[in-house]
């Protein structure tokens, strides 16, 4: 501030802002628009990398869904395929099973008569020949239509297919089971 005497008294004058003054506020209201413009630069820069990191992310996940979609199919398609052969395996073996469980009848038909009488030995030979044409027509018939076959006879008597399917689960729980 500067003083000036007037008079017998001394008045003080307020002092007024220099250009000096100025710059040095300046300075800093420039400093702090800068940092906000900065700020807000960094901000958008950082919302565009992370939209680019969510499309890349999104890319990449469909990219990988696609082969593992990919892979899945031919998976199921390998599975099937390998089903279909193991089934046309497993009908030939019934066949031959069948078929020989036939001729093993067939060949004891005589002892049957020996031991127990004719009456009986008829009834080994009548069982070996229906073995036999079962073993025939499982030769004969596909995979596809055996199921169908299948199906249809669960449909016509569910009861009969029911007791069954606990009959052959109990044979095979008993084949497979651990001894007690």
């Amino acid at each position: 501030m500067a003083t000036t005497k007037t008079g017998t008294t001394t008045k003080k004058k307020a002092a007024t802002k220099t250009p000096a003054a100025k710059t040095k506020a300046a300075p800093k209201a420039d400093a702090t628009v800068e940092a906000k413009t900065r700020f807000n630069a960094a901000l958008e820069e950082a919302k565009a990398g992370a939209a680019a990191l969510k499309d890349e992310a999104s890319s990449r996940a469909v990219a990988y869904r696609d082969q593992a979609k990919n892979k899945s199919e031919n998976w199921t398609g390998e599975a099937k395929e390998r089903a279909g052969e193991l089934a046309v395996e497993a009908k030939a073996k019934t066949s031959d099973g069948i078929a020989s469980l036939g001729k093993i009848i067939s060949d004891s038909a005589e002892v049957v008569d020996e031991k127990l009488g004719e009456k009986y030995g008829d009834y080994a030979r009548k069982t070996s020949r229906s073995l036999q044409e079962t073993a025939a027509k499982l030769d004969n018939k596909s995979v596809e239509e055996l199921g169908e076959d299948a199906r249809e006879a669960v449909r016509k008597s569910p009861g009969t297919a029911i007791g069954i399917a606990a009959v052959v689960g109990f044979l095979v729980a008993r084949l497979f089971g651990g001894r007690r």
